[in-house]
This record gives C-alpha cells, structure tokens and sequence, in this order.
C-alpha cells in the first residue's frame, strides 16, 4: 500500500510476508522513521544486501527521501551494499576472541576460503568479515555465521565447519539451516 494513499496498492520486490511486517513496523512506531533501521535489517535478509530497489520501496513506504535512507544505513557496518555468500562468515577479532587465537582462525577462514575481508567466493557460497564483537566472549574465540555461533574454535576446525556448511547447500537445505 502507499503510505500517502492506503487505497492504492503498489507492487513490491518484498515478499506477502516481509511487506506486512513493514506495514506492521510502521503502524508500530508513532513516528514512522523509526522503523527504518528494522526494515532494513528485514530487508536484507530476504534480498541479501540493500539494493537501489529496496531503497527505494523502503523510503517509498516510510515516506521519506532515498537519500535519508542511505545516510542511516551507510552508519551501520551491519547492513551491506553488495550481496554476501549464501553463508556469510562473521570472525570475531576483539578483545577476548584475539587473545584466545581468532587472528588464526580468521586467517585459516582466509587461507581455506581464498578471500579477505567482505570478499566473496567465485561460486557465492560464502563471504567473509572480520568483526569487532559478536557478544559471545565466554566462548572465545567465536564466529557467526549468518544467525549460527560457533564458539571455542581452532584452525583446525575450519575446513570441517566450512564442509558441513557446503553439505547444506548440497542438501538444500539454504543458508539459515
């Protein structure tokens, strides 16, 4: 629906589902603004990064401008402007990870993976970041991928978690498996 006129109904690169949670967001917060960051970060999951497209329909349904949308999302190191592998591997280097061997890990993600920092494999499987805190330090060193923990890593441990995660593009069983 249009945020200016509730009688006219507009097409959307959202799903039914995603487009009436925006509706709910909207209804949810006495100024409508405030349900951009949430938008967003739902947007991103069904999309995989903030397209021009998705700007556009989430300002549209706010009822503000695509650039006040791009100025709050290019603040949140959360929200991409590329798409991500179907995995997207989050290694955390703070404090308590660091000093109990996440530079290693990170490092044999990068050695296993061929690619660095908000890079992405050939075939689009996974992505790689290094993150400041993921809140998991009493398990350290921890990674995420996409809403998966993983804790108390080794180097060693890498190539097995990263073939269990090909196992489930294989099995169709998608990334939130």
């Amino acid at each position: 629906m249009s945020p200016n006129n509730p009688n006219i109904e507009t097409m959307s690169i959202f799903s039914p589902q995603v487009a009436a949670r925006f509706d709910a967001l909207v209804e949810r917060y006495p100024v409508r603004r405030s349900a951009l960051v949430p938008m967003l970060l739902y947007a991103q999951d069904e999309i995989g990064y903030l397209s021009d497209a998705v700007i556009a329909e989430v300002a549209q349904r706010i009822g503000i401008t695509e650039l006040d949308v791009r100025n709050v999302a290019t603040y949140y190191s959360m929200l991409r402007f590329k798409p991500a592998g179907k995995f997207n591997v989050q290694v955390c280097t703070n404090i308590s990870c660091m000093l109990r061997g996440a530079y290693d890990v990170y490092e044999r993600f990068q050695e296993e993976l061929g690619i660095g920092h908000k890079g992405v494999t050939a075939d689009g499987i996974f992505s790689l970041e290094e993150v400041e805190c993921i809140g998991a330090c009493c398990w350290a060193p921890a990674i995420q991928v996409n809403y998966a923990f993983h804790d108390d890593l080794s180097p060693d441990a890498v190539p097995g978690l990263l073939a269990d995660y090909r196992g489930k593009v294989n099995e169709g069983t998608g990334p939130n498996a």
